[in-house]
């Protein structure tokens, strides 16, 4: 994994009392075109070292739009069926963007950013699945060509596959 720091805590002094990160360069805040250019690359996560005037910054600071749940014991699932979820998610056009193949839903399972304080609601054994039936009407299905994806292991028997 490739992390970026993006740093953003100076104090602007030389603009004296402009933060110069907030400033607009080609209609778009400085601090912006350095995200979009992180954004487009392939840096798996970006932290971004906020300082002076924080709470500006984080204003401003184009959010997320996203996030996807993919479950660690599931070895069969395809970068393009991740790929397919975060081109999705881009769209903005949904809550909930599920993988299925037939009539199975599986994951991983990506949202809009918007629900993460649903998530956050959450008590006992409940997620993702729980999310997709709850907003079943705000879910975008997208379809894959191989039940292995959802393929989960559970049991000594599954690493003999």
């Amino acid at each position: 994994m490739i992390k970026a720091i993006l740093l953003a805590a100076g104090q602007s002094k030389r603009l004296k009392s402009e933060n110069k990160l907030i400033k607009l360069y080609k209609n778009k805040s400085l601090i912006n075109h350095s995200l979009k250019v992180l954004h487009k690359s392939k840096i798996n996560k970006i932290i971004v070292v906020l300082g002076h005037q924080k709470n500006e910054l984080k204003r401003i600071i184009k959010k997320d739009k996203g996030f996807i749940i993919v479950q660690s014991d599931m070895p069969f699932i395809k970068s393009s069926d991740i790929n397919k979820i975060c081109s999705s998610i881009k769209s903005k056009k949904y809550l909930v963007y599920a993988l299925r193949f037939r009539n199975k839903v599986g994951n991983p399972i990506g949202f809009d950013i918007s629900v993460m304080k649903k998530f956050k609601r959450l008590k006992g054994d409940v997620g993702a699945k729980f999310m997709v039936k709850r907003l079943k009407n705000e879910t975008k299905f997208i379809k894959i060509n191989n039940l292995k994806s959802f393929k989960d292991f559970d049991k000594v028997s599954d690493f003999r596959t």
